[in-house]
């Protein structure tokens, strides 16, 4: 088999991939319930304040600061109250001098009003209640525009909406919201060893079932794409190129798992013009990748590890995602190995700040996919890192 004459080091190859790459410019309006997720196209501004109003934060008594000012357990001081009124409404009385009115969080604060007294700090009979300590103007209070400015932008173009995100833009009216498309990505399994469906003697003679296909899925799913899976392809060239030609016709990715080497039966790699094949990752060396095709690994960790490394920031870049990796401090249980001129992916399970590595080693090995929730990174000029060192963790 022929080897690689040159690897490519990984930056050099991420910024040959993302170079190669222009945003898309295709958006659409869709409804919130159905934007999580998805890639905010552009700033929003908020067409009100909000709340719209001065509003109670807590069940009590709308009141004057300076009527309580002298209010004391041993020395209360009695107000009037003259009138009550639920979430929703409107007082209509006027807090004067000696006066208060009784509402509940969220309430409007009447006109005449400066503070709220929570309900616990006064002692009520009839009409009147006696105030047990004093508040100060503005206590107790939520101010019209506290959470949002009219005018101002709230959410950048870019943003990954969250569900927090799609709360807040409810909270200010909105129904809709413009986002990029998602992405077309095609899906495409090499491989004559390969089977979809399971069958034992078929296993027993050296098929193997294929999987690389559902993880891509959701790894798409989860990262701004639509899949178009084209099925498993049998390792034939023509067959190969066929499978290909027409995905990139009509994706904006394809991804081709299998044939990325060069034995006899790769084929993959032949039919696009790669702007660089082989690069120092470990696992998934023998990625290549152009004219927004990536031929990739056939072993799943390899598969895995080649779509956090590379493909993820492809699909950001075309949608224009920022703030699309979740990545956490973290303290290591023990040491982390690692050979010079190797940019490692390596698994580890992220805990109450703690990052403990997967032993399972073997690009074919998809539990330790399963036994890990993040991955560190360790650049070419690393030997790794040692028991207790703080490393950064990329969440998946």
């Amino acid at each position: 088999m022929r080897e690689f004459k040159r690897l490519t080091p990984y930056r050099e190859a991420l910024k040959l991939l993302l170079d190669d790459l222009s945003e898309i410019k295709e958006t659409e309006e869709v409804p919130l319930e159905g934007a999580l997720g998805r890639v905010l196209a552009e700033d929003v501004v908020s067409p009100i304040d909000s709340p719209p109003f001065d509003r109670s934060a807590v069940d009590g008594y709308a009141l004057r600061a300076e009527d309580t000012f002298s209010a004391r357990e041993y020395s209360p001081v009695e107000l009037r109250v003259v009138d009550e009124i639920v979430a929703g409404e409107e007082s209509k009385a006027k807090v004067e001098p000696g006066t208060a009115v009784k509402l509940m969080t969220g309430s409007k604060m009447p006109e005449g009003a400066n503070a709220v007294l929570m309900q616990e700090m006064a002692e009520r009979e009839g009409n009147v209640i006696r105030v047990l300590r004093p508040v100060a103007p503005g206590q107790n209070v939520a101010f019209a525009g506290e959470d949002v400015k009219k005018g101002k932008v709230i959410l950048r173009k870019g943003q990954v909406l969250r569900p927090q995100d799609l709360a807040l833009l409810k909270s200010i009216g909105f129904k809709t919201v413009k986002v990029k498309r998602r992405l077309r990505v095609g899906i495409i399994i090499t491989g004559s060893e390969l089977i979809e469906e399971f069958d034992e003697e078929a296993l027993k003679s050296g098929k193997i079932l294929e999987s690389n296909s559902i993880m891509l899925k959701g790894l798409v799913r989860q990262y701004f794409g639509e899949p178009v899976f084209y099925g498993v392809v049998p390792d034939d060239e023509n067959a190969v190129r066929r499978a290909i030609e027409r995905a990139k016709a009509e994706n904006d990715l394809v991804l081709v798992t299998g044939g990325s080497a060069f034995g006899d039966r790769d084929f993959a790699h032949r039919f696009a013009n790669l702007l660089f094949h082989g690069t120092t990752i470990k696992p998934g060396r023998p990625i290549g990748y152009g004219e927004r095709v990536f031929i990739m690994s056939g072993y799943p960790v390899a598969v895995f590890a080649q779509f956090h490394l590379y493909v993820k920031h492809a699909l950001a870049k075309l949608v224009g995602a920022r703030n699309y990796e979740v990545r956490v401090k973290a303290t290591l249980t023990d040491r982390i190995p690692s050979q010079l001129g190797r940019h490692e992916f390596v698994k580890v399970w992220y805990e109450n700040g703690r990052a403990r590595p997967i032993r399972k080693k073997g690009s074919g090995i998809i539990s330790s996919l399963v036994e890990s929730n993040g991955y560190v990174e360790i650049p070419e000029d690393s030997e790794g890192h040692l028991e207790g060192e703080e490393v950064w963790v990329t969440l998946y």
